[in-house]
């Protein structure tokens, strides 16, 4: 750097689909970033980024930040060298793979791997290669529903169909608000601003949603329904579809199985009857499916969308198999302006399974849950962990996550963390979890690594493609988790994917790099991944730094008669598992949520993240935890708050409430926020908080906000039982003052 000028890059954010352009300034040393600022030039997100893109700046730079392997020790946590971490650990892993084989070692993987390809595919490697199926992941949080049906009806897992918002004229919303959190499993970049694009041009769009989203603050009609029950909503919709004549008879004839089963299983099931449970009005149920008729049949297609808060409500595999099967029969699935299925830069689902990832069927020791995405449900990590036999977990790894702050049940999974032989922590931060760790790896921030956003590649039907090196150096001994799981490997003595031909592979890819390791970087990797697409080279990609477009082009995207993965090659609408649950579930779920609404003082508590927090991973940063942001809230209707005895401000006391109408489990403490933005009925906290004890988060722990989790039940009873999604949201609550003694 010539007279002490500072470095400008270009790179893309990733911690969402979003994947938005941003440009770095650093200073002299490109160790420290000065300036995070949104790239005006980049053609996908033309000048947008969130917030909490921007603020990463201070996430890369904190002082908190680990830059060296450390162990704990009985006189606290001590620096060592990655030889010495890396001998330790495999030692003691090789001996728990001797004495109780290859699954008493497990994996929990973060949220940020999944936006990373060789990150995640470097955790199935050596899990593989230890020869182990104990895999947990944050999907049993908030997305497996969506990869079991995408699984059952399409074929493959990351089938995943999108709405194409640019081009929709009805886009009718489920539990999100893109505004905030952009949109999960949907390239989203200017999120209100796409939105707006959509009303402008007369299209309709409808949000349903228990509380009135910042995104319905500004765009669309919003309904209010109450949490929990969508599974309702969707059948009236797709009954009424049926009688409404909208039902794409001959589409379905060719390219589907299953229609006629389906219809009669949601014939009885009239927008009066849900409007019962949902408090959505009947003829707001129809003046929905009106809309999404007219835009289905005058060409511009219609978009059914949801996400977490459906996916995270206890009935969200049945929601979501409903709500696709209300897209695929009215002719909108595989069409432009309803949904689509991205191929993307790479065709995933078949590269997938070509090396053996999201192809397992086997089922969990404890619960008997189908692997989704070869993972188990988190739900039971406590339950793998204290419960003897064989497969029983004695040591664990986690990368790039803190299941506890995002699994439920808090108390009760520390105590099973504490329990292990060995505790690995991969991260960038010592975090709650790391702190019970027994070794903790420092990883680096993605500005420290090379990548391509292929993680977003399917959700997007015009394809964003950049290429970015490195743009800021390690400022101490930080790797890259593909590094990190390649020499986790060696030091275990196993081969990555458990694998001589693929291992043979990496190595002479390795020597063509040179260099002293044995193993191709994480740059001749990401290289590698876009020359395999045969679309675009990285010389190409590297002459247009800010990225680039790849029309949507309907022929190349085709998903039905050509791409579906079903061993029919027909879109499964009807899978028996499925059929067969909401046989046995959804009358006696309807008939509980009639109890429900006749028992005074039991609320509805859903989760949901604020503009300024990212799951748990934002709060130790100043500017988003100033006050009076340094705490979550309970947030009541007036009404609530009256009939409780609280006011805005005043302290409360929240716990679950059993189906017998009997306070259980974890009670927690927080203020009260009196708002008309939530349905009466319902209560609203942001997750992601509980950092006192987080003494690797300087800032961080000071904040007083409360883990809303702690309320949330684990265990395999507690789990949806198709996807073994852990309930986080429309969990039955009482709110009381925290002066008093008991709740009223």
């Amino acid at each position: 750097m010539l007279g002490g000028m500072r470095d400008v890059q270009t790179t893309f954010c990733r911690i969402c689909e979003a994947s938005c352009g941003l440009r770095v300034t650093l200073d002299e040393d490109r160790r420290r970033v000065v300036e995070l600022r949104p790239d005006r030039d980049n053609p996908s997100s033309r000048g947008y980024a969130c917030i909490k893109g921007v603020r990463f700046r201070d996430v890369h730079n904190s002082p908190d930040r680990l830059r060296h392997p450390i162990k704990r020790t009985e006189t606290g946590w001590r620096r060592i060298s990655w030889e010495q971490a890396l001998s330790e650990i495999g030692a003691r892993a090789r001996a728990i793979r001797r004495a109780h084989g290859g699954d008493a070692l497990g994996m929990y993987i973060g949220n940020p791997a999944a936006f990373s390809l060789p990150h995640s595919l470097a955790i199935y490697g050596f899990m593989r290669g230890l020869g182990s199926r104990s895999m947990y992941g944050s999907g049993s949080q908030d997305c497996n529903n969506k990869f079991l049906v995408a699984r059952r009806m399409y074929g493959a897992s990351m089938l995943q169909p999108i709405p194409d918002i640019a081009r929709t004229g009805c886009l009718i919303c489920l539990g999100t608000n893109p505004a905030v959190s952009h949109a999960s499993f949907v390239h989203l970049p200017r999120p209100v601003a796409q939105l707006k694009a959509l009303a402008r041009r007369g299209g309709a769009l409808w949000q349903i949603n228990p509380r009135r989203t910042e995104t319905a603050q500004v765009v669309g009609e919003h309904v209010f329904i109450r949490p929990g029950t969508d599974v309702f909503l969707l059948l009236a919709f797709l009954a009424e579809l049926e009688r409404e004549g909208g039902v794409a008879r001959q589409r379905v004839a060719r390219y589907m199985r299953g229609w006629e089963e389906v219809a009669a299983l949601v014939r009885p099931w009239t927008p009066a009857r849900a409007e019962a449970v949902t408090g959505v009005a009947a003829a707001t149920t129809r003046a929905m499916v009106r809309d999404y008729l007219r835009a289905s049949r005058d060409g511009r297609g219609a978009a059914l969308y949801c996400s977490t808060g459906v996916n995270q409500s206890g009935q969200g595999t049945l929601a979501f198999w409903l709500l696709n099967v209300i897209n695929a029969v009215s002719g909108n699935l595989d069409r432009a302006g309803g949904l689509v299925v991205p191929r993307g830069l790479l065709d995933l689902p078949r590269q997938l399974r070509r090396i053996g990832v999201d192809v397992r069927r086997d089922r969990s020791r404890i619960g008997g849950f189908e692997a989704i995405m070869d993972t188990f449900p988190a739900g039971v990590l406590a339950d793998e962990i204290e419960t003897p036999g064989p497969g029983q977990l004695r040591g664990m790894f986690v990368s790039a996550g803190n299941p506890l702050l995002s699994c439920a049940d808090e108390p009760r999974l520390r105590a099973a963390l504490s329990r292990l032989e060995l505790l690995v922590s991969v991260d960038m931060f010592r975090n709650e979890t790391g702190n019970l760790a027994h070794y903790v790896l420092p990883a680096t921030s993605f500005l420290e690594r090379p990548d391509i956003p292929l993680s977003s590649h399917g959700f997007s039907p015009e394809l964003f493609v950049q290429l970015t090196d490195a743009v800021a150096e390690v400022d101490g001994e930080q790797r890259d988790e593909w590094w990190i799981y390649n020499a986790l490997a060696r030091a275990c003595g196993v081969r990555m994917f458990n694998s001589r031909l693929i291992g043979a592979g990496l190595g002479l890819a390795g020597r063509l790099r040179g260099g002293a390791d044995p193993w191709p970087s994480l740059k001749t990797v990401v290289e590698g991944l876009v020359l395999s697409s045969a679309r675009v080279t990285p010389g190409q990609l590297r002459r247009r730094p800010h990225g680039m477009m790849l029309p949507f082009k309907p022929d190349r995207e085709r998903l039905l008669g050509r791409r579906l993965m079903t061993r029919s090659r027909r879109v499964e609408l009807a899978p028996a598992d499925f059929v067969a649950r909401a046989r046995a579930a959804l009358e006696p779920a309807y008939a509980r949520e009639l109890e429900a609404l006749a028992r005074p003082g039991t609320l509805r508590l859903i989760s949901r993240r604020s503009r300024h927090g990212h799951n748990s991973w934002m709060h130790n940063v100043e500017s988003m935890v100033a006050a009076p942001r340094d705490t979550n809230r309970v947030d009541m209707h007036p009404e609530d708050a009256r009939a409780a005895g609280l006011r805005d401000g005043a302290l409360a006391r929240v716990a679950r409430v059993s189906d017998a109408g009997e306070l259980e489990g974890e009670r927690i403490e927080l203020p009260v926020r009196v708002t008309e933005e939530l349905m009466p009925g319902t209560v609203s906290i942001a997750h992601g908080w509980g950092h006192q004890r987080a003494d690797g988060l300087a800032i961080a722990r000071e904040t007083s906000g409360v883990n809303v989790n702690r309320v949330a039940p684990s265990g395999p009873r507690s789990l949806e039982p198709l996807s073994g999604m852990t309930r986080l949201c429309a969990i039955p609550v009482r709110v009381w003052p925290a002066a008093s003694d008991r709740a009223s």
